[in-house]
């Protein structure tokens, strides 16, 4: 269809949570203390193993890092200002004298004098705090505000299966050139995705209903319990296992050997509805009659 012939509405959904809003006022109240307490520190007093800024530039390059680096720039009005001081020394070594020739040595430095908050900007920020706009082409009667804000809460959850798509089962590159390969690798890469998430959910809805939390998932914090779990935790506490097989050289089986399984794993195939057995099967040998 001409690009003309297309004709199109869309509905533009502005609403505000005053919640959202009091977090970004909050996370916009640490930046800035954070930053006044970094200019602050660019310039400190004169003393033994105190660094001094020397030069302009230098000292309008370390504020501009510091505001940019805590997203404050434009909010702040910083002003500075610059000191020199001098100092009478003798000439050569030795005590003074009244004839003894003297110089004057000037050392120059910038320091911050004076650090305050832009009310007004900060002021026609706060007004844009907890805004979102949200656009659909569904019409009223399909879907009202209330549901469309809903739908747009639940994006993430669509939007994570697509990431694991690309960063969990690299679905991209695809090493395959006929048509059908490339249909067959993505209905299988979709099956995997499918598998993690449909675990990574059973899971989370059993703990939730028991209001149980589970341990051991996150190795950098042993403390740790959570009763939200992802899918790839939740892989990542079965790496351990292995199955070993023995085969005699005529190629029959003469012993499997499964992984004990610890505690932890035990409790999450408990709680996903799946029970021990089907894993220790694994470990049975099958009769070939």
């Amino acid at each position: 269809m001409p690009e003309s012939d297309k004709e199109g509405t869309e509905r533009v959904l502005v609403v505000r949570s005053p919640a959202h809003a009091a977090r970004q006022a909050a996370g916009l109240e640490t930046r800035l203390g954070n930053a006044e307490r970094a200019l602050a520190a660019l310039t400190p007093p004169r003393g033994r193993g105190k660094r001094q800024i020397t030069d302009k530039a230098a000292l309008v390059e370390a504020i501009n890092t510091v505001l940019t680096t805590h997203r404050v720039a434009g909010l702040l009005q910083i002003t500075w200002a610059k000191q020199t001081e001098r100092k009478t020394q003798y000439v050569g070594r030795g005590r003074g004298s009244v004839s003894r020739q003297q110089r004057v040595i000037k050392t120059s430095r910038y320091h911050i004098t004076h650090i305050a908050r832009q009310g007004d900007k900060l002021a026609a920020l706060g007004q844009r705090f907890g805004w979102k706009a949200f656009v659909t082409n569904a019409g009223q009667k399909r879907l009202s505000l209330q549901e469309a804000v809903l739908c747009y809460r639940n994006e993430y959850r669509v939007e994570r299966i697509f990431n694991r798509l690309k960063s969990r089962v690299h679905i991209a590159p695809l090493f395959v050139k006929r048509n059908d390969q490339i249909e067959g690798l993505t209905y299988l890469l979709t099956l995997g995705v499918r598998v993690l998430t449909i675990m990574e959910f059973v899971l989370r809805r059993s703990l939730q209903h028991a209001q149980a939390k589970l341990p051991g998932l996150h190795p950098e914090n042993k403390q740790k319990m959570t009763d939200k779990p992802t899918g790839e935790r939740i892989l990542q506490a079965f790496s351990p296992v292995s199955l070993t097989i023995i085969q005699h050289t005529t190629g029959e089986e003469i012993l499997r050997r499964l992984t004990p399984l610890s505690g932890l794993q035990e409790e999450i195939l408990q709680w996903l509805g799946l029970g021990t057995s089907p894993y220790r099967r694994l470990e049975i040998q099958e009769s070939k009659t």
